[in-house]
């Protein structure tokens, strides 16, 4: 019989039988159209454990709302069930910051929105479990990721539970899963015991005992105590952020009346290069052929578009990269990055332009210590506020000398950086802080720019920029004269698009309107505000919880009224 699965990992009953397979080791089911490309998570995990010898099946978007079929049709996996919401929160992905439920979703054919429930891995593991109450289910991805631990929920507006302990499910792995997924799978193949499996790095797991192999213990206050008490809620922040940015994180426990969520530490901290066979596995890069071609507008963003690295040290108050991928920067070796747009120039329908060549954060490639027994050390959660730590290596040349190498690949006529930026790691209000970070800019603005230099000062006052652990307003300002000097001489007519947010913590409608009026803003084109929304896991969404700064332990103002809200957001556009 000839393979009827067209180079994906199979997806139907058809497909598998095609390929002669009696039995499958894993399925992953998923909130998001399966797109076979490396920025879709699903495809990583699903590429790779097919890499290490299993067969493996996806299930996307199951129907939750019918006689469940779509959980049925592939049967019980010999190993395990895998489960994620797809690439962002469902929450998120569902609604506004209004808490209105959004028209579309971009992980969806045609953009449709209502494929996946709200609270997609909490709903997919238990109709799993029912349905086969003996078979292993092991979630992942950002959803479980970070709700991992005890955590604001914006959408019901309250401290929920470890999705573990919601869900139902065995195994929860947490960050970029590759590795333990791995030794998963490894350790069910081998006959492993539940001890083996809960011994694993990068993974949480719920036990009636507060005992573990560990020694290393760091024990939360309990899920009671922090819903009765909200400056323990923060505390128990404050520890999980401190340990998340660690080198070397300490094991946590977290009670919830006579069970204990249990969270391993993660693995060791990956070297540049290490992160390579993840992305250099045998993807498509298209769309799975169940789609007949319909079209899938996030696939659609970055189909062209190649990742450089992983992690971020930045720390921004309200978003989530450090506490799911790291804060230490991985980078991709020069090779596999070159390899990788080879074959996009290569592919049919490339017309020369890569859309992006970029990560979390676009200019931190190759970042890292100097003397790494520092970073060891070091309990920052930040390597760039409010400061750039001296240990931090912030030569830009690592990233210059590759986009002098892409350029020079056959077939490609020009890539572009849509990826954000961190300004500050080349200048300050005061100027430059190296001569390469000044050519960095200088070949962003007139190499890699299509028409438009998106950046995120995200306000221009100084204490809200504070309590987003964002820099001074003031390096926006140089930015923007370095933008207009070097525009002039190129004869370049781009512009300069700043993003901002608003009522964040510690923003009033008086914030808005100095932001609003500033004259450094004066001539730029104004159109990308957001309105704040509280995500899990992270410092801002503390503050908007319980209304304290969790740097400082002190009050801090957040509006929660949604008429005010509306009004800090329209008063950027003067429409008030």
């Amino acid at each position: 019989m000839v393979p009827d699965n067209r180079g994906f990992l199979p997806t139907s009953k058809k497909e598998i039988d095609s390929l002669g397979w009696d039995y499958i080791d894993i399925i992953l089911f998923t909130g998001d159209a399966y797109v076979d490309h490396p920025s879709f998570g699903t495809a990583v995990i699903g590429r790779y454990l097919e890499s290490c010898g299993y067969r493996v099946a996806i299930v996307p978007q199951p129907n939750w709302r019918d006689d469940l079929r779509d959980f049925k049709k592939l049967g019980r996996p010999r190993l395990f069930f895998g489960v994620n919401a797809g690439v962002m929160d469902s929450m998120v992905n569902h609604y506004t910051a209004a808490r209105r439920i959004r028209s579309n979703d971009a992980y969806t054919p045609e953009g449709k929105s209502g494929q996946r429930p709200d609270y997609a891995v909490t709903v997919y593991t238990k109709i799993l479990k029912h349905l086969y109450p003996d078979v292993p289910v092991v979630i992942g991805g950002v959803e479980a990721s970070l709700r991992r631990l005890a955590h604001y929920d914006y959408w019901q507006d309250k401290i929920k539970p470890s999705i573990l302990i919601e869900s139902g499910a065995d195994l929860l792995v947490y960050g970029m899963g590759e590795q333990a997924i791995r030794d998963i799978a490894a350790t069910i193949e081998r006959g492993g015991s539940e001890y083996d499996l809960r011994n694993i790095p990068q993974v949480g797991y719920v036990s009636d005992t507060i005992n573990t192999k560990n020694t290393n213990n760091k024990k939360l206050h309990s899920f009671d105590a922090v819903l009765k008490d909200k400056m323990l809620f923060v505390n128990n922040f404050n520890i999980i952020e401190k340990e998340s940015n660690s080198f070397n994180p300490s094991h946590l426990i977290e009670q919830y009346n006579n069970t204990y969520v249990h969270i391993n530490p993660p693995y060791p901290v990956q070297k540049d290069g290490d992160i390579d066979e993840f992305y250099d596995l045998p993807f498509t890069r298209e769309p799975h052929f169940r789609y007949n071609g319909k079209h899938i507008p996030a696939f659609e963003m970055i189909k062209f578009s190649v990742n450089t690295h992983r992690g971020c040290f930045g720390s921004c108050s309200f978003c989530t990269i450090s506490a799911h991928q790291g804060k230490f920067v991985v980078s991709r070796s020069e090779e596999s990055i070159l390899n990788e747009l080879r074959i996009l120039a290569d592919k049919e329908g490339f017309k020369g332009n890569i859309s992006d060549l970029g990560g979390p954060t676009a200019n931190m490639y190759k970042m890292k210590g100097r003397v790494i027994s520092l970073c060891e050390k070091c309990k920052r959660d930040s390597c760039i506020y409010p400061n750039i730590c001296n240990n931090l290596d912030i030569s830009h040349k690592p990233l210059l000398d590759l986009y002098s190498k892409a350029q020079k690949i056959k077939g490609i006529k020009r890539f572009f950086i849509s990826s954000g930026i961190r300004y500050d790691l080349f200048l300050d209000g005061y100027g430059y802080l190296s001569k390469d970070g000044e050519e960095y800019l200088k070949e962003l603005i007139v190499s890699h720019t299509s028409g438009r230099l998106k950046v995120a000062p995200e306000h221009t006052e100084e204490h809200v920029l504070k309590s987003m652990g964002k820099p001074s307003f003031e390096g926006f300002k140089f930015l923007s004269e370095e933008f207009k000097r070097i525009n002039k001489i190129y004869d370049l007519k781009y512009q300069l698009i700043p993003y901002f947010i608003s009522s964040h913590p510690g923003c009033t409608i008086n914030d808005m309107k100095k932001l609003a009026s500033n004259p450094y803003l004066a001539g730029i084109e104004l159109e990308q505000v957001q309105d704040f929304t509280p995500t899990p896991m992270t410092r801002s969404s503390i503050s908007f919880c319980t209304g304290i700064d969790p740097k400082t332990l002190k009050k801090i103002f957040v509006e929660r009224d949604e008429l005010m809200k509306k009004k800090q957001k329209s008063f950027f556009f003067n429409k008030l």
